[in-house]
């Protein structure tokens, strides 16, 4: 907080900011390292993403924390899919930010589909593991040597858990690939199961329906193209909405912002640093 008590508009020029090297990058997962150099609070509004998330907190008297439907998590957090209106933040400090995809979630954390929706505390998931990978990545010399220890963590979760169908993951690719132009009954016949089975399967699976999938991705694309400084109609034709009404109410359901704000939320500012396209 600012001296007279209120919060400070978010400057990324605070925050030192650390990306793996390729040997340290996994299917499905992206991650990135934030450290503060400035003793200051403040929190960010984040963005609906295609991924689960966790927030692995380095500081040393749980600096970062999320606040979501009125609940706040203090500490490192694991926010799944569909999170609604999600702030995040905190005292100045150091943070692991790891991105799933959901079939990567699904492997890594287990119960992903029962995450949509939440922000819960890393230590409900992943129980004194969480702990255990909190004080590893802390005693770390440098992010290099985080990331190494993060990817091998999550290389021994996945492989302790059997993945999600293949038809799944298949189905979730092509969501991802053609944000807001596939059908369900299309991604059914490509993989050779009824409609009715690719839902349910897809939903028990990921956390998530195929439809809520391909708005997500959607939105996605669009939020990113008004980041880009693209106007709003354009962002909206380009992301297959019917118009740019059609957008402003998706940017309303998944994040509680208009599509002004969105376009200035600091959450997709980093983005081209943190998470670079060739990751996404």
């Amino acid at each position: 907080m600012l001296p007279n008590g209120t919060p400070p508009d978010w400057d990324w020029a605070w925050v030192d900011v650390a990306v793996p090297r390729p040997a340290h990058r996994l299917p499905g997962i992206s991650m990135a390292g934030f450290g503060a150099r400035a003793p200051v609070s403040a929190e960010i509004a984040m963005v609906a993403h295609p991924a689960v998330t966790l927030f692995i907190d380095l500081s040393e008297d749980e600096g970062f924390g999320c606040a979501t439907g009125g609940r706040r998590e203090r500490g490192s957090v694991a926010v799944g899919l569909l999170p609604g209106e999600l702030r995040a933040g905190g005292r100045a400090g150091e943070c692991l930010q790891i991105r799933l995809e959901p079939v990567a979630a699904a492997a890594v954390l287990g119960a992903s589909a029962e995450l949509s929706g939440m922000a819960v505390p890393l230590a409900d998931v992943w129980g004194r593991d969480a702990r255990r990978a909190e004080d590893e990545l802390r005693a770390a010399a440098s992010w290099d040597d985080r990331f190494a220890l993060a990817a091998a963590l999550l290389r021994r979760k996945t492989s302790a858990r059997p993945p999600v169908d293949p038809e799944v993951a298949h189905a979730w690719r092509r969501t991802l690939a053609r944000p807001g132009r596939v059908r369900v009954d299309g991604l059914a016949d490509e993989v050779g199961w009824s409609r009715k089975r690719l839902w349910s399967r897809f939903r028990s699976q990921l956390g998530i329906t195929p439809k809520r999938a391909a708005r997500l991705a959607r939105f996605d694309r669009a939020a990113h193209l008004l980041a880009a400084g693209h106007p709003a109609a354009v962002a909206a034709v380009r992301s297959g909405y019917t118009d740019q009404s059609h957008l402003h109410r998706e940017a309303k359901a998944f994040t509680g912002l208009t599509p002004t704000a969105v376009a200035a939320a600091p959450w997709l500012a980093i983005d081209d640093v943190a998470w670079p396209r060739r990751n996404r």
